[in-house]
C-alpha cells in the first residue's frame, strides 16, 4: 500500500455508489475512531454532500480532505466560506501565484460576471492553450514539429514551469491546497506555495 513505511494508520477504508444521497452513516463510524484526518475522493456533488454532513454530525478531524470539488466557487458559496474556512482539497493554482494567473483569473472573473475560475482543472486548461500558443508560434502548424516541441520544453505557465517525459508532466507535481479567508490557498508544494498550511482547522460552521 501507499502508505506503507509513512507511519500513517489507515482506520477505515470505505467505497460508496454513484449518486449517494446520504453519507451520514459511513462519516459517523468514521467519527467513532476518531482520526486526526479524513480523506474523500470524491466528486463536486459528493464532496458537497460529505462536508455538509461532516458539520451535521460534528465530525470535524484536524484535516479535512476532499477532492474534486473543493477547488470550486461553488464550494466555498455553498458552505459558506466560515464552513469551508480550513477545508484541505487539490488545488494547483490561484490568483496569487504568479502575475499570469492573476490576469486569467480577473479575465474569467470579468468575462463570466463575476463567476471564478476553479483553481484546479481550469489553470491547467489554460496552461495547455499556452504551451500550444507558444509551440504554433515557434514552430508553425506542422503537427509533428509542435508535439516535438511541446514534448522537448519546459513551458511556462500560470500553474508554474511544465515538462513532459512521454505524456507525463513531470514539471508540475500534485499539489494541496486549503481554504485560507475566503481563498483556496495552494499549500504544497513549497515551491508552487501561495500561503503555509494552516493545522487549526476552526470548527465547522
Amino acid at each position: 500500500m501507499a502508505l506503507a513505511g509513512s507511519g500513517i494508520t489507515l482506520v477505515q477504508d470505505t467505497s460508496y455508489p454513484g449518486g449517494v444521497k446520504d453519507l451520514s452513516p459511513t462519516l459517523r463510524a468514521i467519527k467513532d475512531k476518531n482520526p486526526d484526518a479524513f480523506v474523500g475522493f470524491t466528486y463536486p456533488p459528493d464532496t458537497i454532500l460529505a462536508s455538509k454532513q461532516a458539520k451535521e454530525v460534528g465530525f470535524n478531524p484536524k484535516y479535512f480532505y476532499a477532492s474534486v470539488g473543493t477547488a470550486f466557487q461553488l464550494y466555498r458559496n455553498v458552505m459558506t466560506p466560515a464552513g469551508a474556512e480550513g477545508v484541505l482539497g487539490m488545488g494547483s493554482w490561484n490568483a496569487k501565484s504568479n502575475p499570469a494567473g492573476k490576469a486569467y483569473f480577473d479575465a474569467h472573473t470579468k468575462k463570466f460576471a463575476g463567476k471564478e475560475p476553479d483553481r484546479w482543472a481550469s489553470g491547467a486548461c489554460w496552461a495547455g492553450t499556452e504551451i500550444l500558443t507558444s509551440a504554433v508560434n515557434k514552430v508553425g502548424l506542422d503537427r509533428k514539429a509542435i508535439r516535438d516541441y511541446v514534448a522537448g520544453t519546459t513551458h511556462k505557465t500560470i500553474m508554474g514551469d511544465i515538462k513532459f517525459v512521454g505524456s507525463e508532466n513531470v514539471g508540475t507535481p500534485g499539489t494541496v491546497s486549503q481554504w485560507q479567508n475566503g481563498e483556496f490557498e495552494v499549500v504544497w508544494p513549497q515551491k508552487l506555495a501561495t500561503a503555509k498550511l494552516n493545522p487549526n482547522k476552526p470548527a465547522r460552521k
